[in-house]
This record gives C-alpha cells, structure tokens and sequence, in this order.
C-alpha cells in the first residue's frame, strides 16, 4: 500500500512509519514538527519507500500519487501545562489539529477512496466513571476545563469519521490510544515516564503532580503499534480501546523507574499542585481488542522501562 501518515515525526507516528516500510508497504510521512522530531524519521533518509512532506494539516494536504490508506496522528498529546510542547499551550493548534486536520486527512481519503484510521484517545472518556474503560462508555469530560481541547477535540475526530464512513461510505478504523511509552519521547514532553526517566538518571528526586494515587496503565510502544497494526487491516468501524489493562499508582510508576535507574535520591518524591481536570483512574478494558484483533500486549512495565533507558540515556548524553 502507499499510506500517508500525518504526525510522521512524532514519537508513535514515527514507530507506526518503521512498522509499515517493514511490511513492504509505501509511507508518504507529513508533519509540521510543532511537537515532532526529524531525528525520530533521520533513519529513513534514502529509503526508497518513505518520503517526507513539511506541512501543517490544519491547513491543507496535498500529498501525490495514489494513495491507499491515511492515517491521522496529527496532534499535540501532552497535558501538562509545564511543558512547552503541551496542549494546554498549544490549544488552538490542538483544536485545529482534531477538528480541520481531521476533515482534511478525510478528504483525502474520499478523494482516493483510500482507508482511513484515527488515532484517538483514552482521553474521550474524561475522568471516567466507568472502571475499566470499554468502548461503549460515553465518558465524563469537562467541555470548557483546560484539558478540553484535546479532549473535545478528539471526540470530534470520531463523530466525523463515523459520519465519513456512514455518509460517504470510507472505510474507517478509530483506535483509542492509552498511556504508551517508549524510545522517542521527548525529553520536554512532560509527561510521566519521561520527566520520571530523565529526573532519575540525573540523580534528581522525582516530580509527581498530586498525591500519587492516580493511576495509570501504561502500554510500550511495540506492543501498541502491533495492535494498530493489526486493526488497520480488519473491517471494523467502530472504536477500539489499545492499551496494557495493568494498572498502576503514579507512586508505583515512579518508584519502579527509581528502582530501574539505581537513582541515588530515589527515595525523594517531590509531590507538586494535582494538573486540572487530571483523571483519577485510567485502565482500558482491552476484551473488544483481544476477541478482534487476537491482541494483547506482551511487554512488562519493567521490561519496557528497560527497554527505554538506553534512549534517554544518549539524549542526555550519559
């Protein structure tokens, strides 16, 4: 196939590129590099079977040649205020990015009767009332809190591509993406595992917002492109929660990361103010993905966090 993928340089957008130029398949990557890295696609410079577009597709896409499937990860995705590069800066872009990118990237594939897959979020379902998350479950989010524009965005994302598929008949797959990790995060991304990662192999205490309790699930990177990999080729339309279900406390996440780096001020937790509207619990119910897709993920937390170290540790040049 030749697939576009916008968000190409971003940290899943760049591993999806790496799993489908390794099935054979064509990527036309395009991205704005508001929030994405060149470095994460520098490996691929002369391969015949990827090329680059620079291009904000808030705005536009144009991308030439047939293509065969779209792909739509275009979108900044931390909620942390303290970084730069999170959503909470970067709102009007965030919207314009789920709603207009959206629209755009599903006119291209109308254009060429291409599929079309979102990356959606855990985030649609908001500080959930349900526990574990399935699909069905409408969410709980708050449509004017600080975290509303990714939220909202995203869940506009979805009505649309439903409305794609069912008006104008596109082949369309949703997956809602959950807490994943893995080389090719930024350091400046501000979310948990990697502020956790770079503050312990600088020896430093670690920073957790809130009191620790709030949980997270969180899935490595090959595991999670595997299951997108997977749904891409199926028949099915409506959403599907990726994610690894075992929970875990912020706390806990903070102490194995301790624990893994041999940080010196690993018994140093430095508790800062709890971020607005942070969601208290995040555990996806993965029973659609597993009876679809024959998918679960393998890889342990501990594992994964080994697997990650060596990546942070040459970004920071130790």
């Amino acid at each position: 196939m030749h697939v576009l993928i916008t968000g190409a340089a971003g940290f899943l957008g760049s591993h999806l590129t790496d799993r489908l130029i390794a099935e054979g398949h064509t990527v036309i990557g395009m991205d704005n590099l508001i929030t994405g890295n060149e470095e994460n696609l520098a490996h691929l410079a002369g391969n015949p079977g990827f090329s680059f577009i620079l291009n904000d597709v808030s705005n536009y896409i144009f991308a030439p040649g047939k293509i065969d499937y779209v792909v739509h990860f275009a979108s900044p995705a931390s909620p942390n205020p303290t970084s730069p590069l999170g959503y909470p800066n970067l709102p009007i872009q965030t919207m314009k990015a789920g709603a207009l990118g959206t629209h755009n990237a599903l006119g291209v594939a109308r254009k060429h009767q291409a599929k079309f897959l979102l990356a959606s979020t855990s985030e649609i379902y908001g500080d959930p009332l349900e526990h574990p998350q399935k699909e069905t479950y409408w969410g709980n989010v708050d449509p004017i809190g600080t975290r509303s524009v990714y939220d909202e965005a995203k869940r506009f994302a979805e009505a649309l591509t439903m409305a794609y598929h069912r008006f104008h008949n596109i082949d369309t797959h949703i997956v809602r993406i959950f807490n994943t990790y893995g080389p090719r995060m930024r350091l400046d991304d501000g979310r948990a595992i990697p502020n956790f990662i770079q503050q312990a192999l600088r020896s430093e205490a670690l920073t957790i917002y809130g009191d620790g309790m709030q949980t997270r699930s969180f899935c490595f990177v090959e595991d999670l492109i595997e299951g997108i990999y997977r749904l891409m080729q199926t028949d099915f339309h409506e959403p599907v929660n990726i994610g690894n279900p075992v929970e875990n406390t912020i706390l806990e996440s903070a102490e194995l990361v301790n624990e893994i780096t041999g940080n010196p001020n690993g018994t140093v937790i430095k508790m800062a103010k709890r971020l607005d509207n942070d969601p208290q619990r995040r555990q996806p119910d993965i029973s659609r993905a597993k009876e679809l897709l024959g998918w679960e993920p393998k890889v342990s937390f501990r594992e994964g966090l080994t697997r990650t170290l060596p990546y942070f540790k040459q970004k920071l040049g130790l």
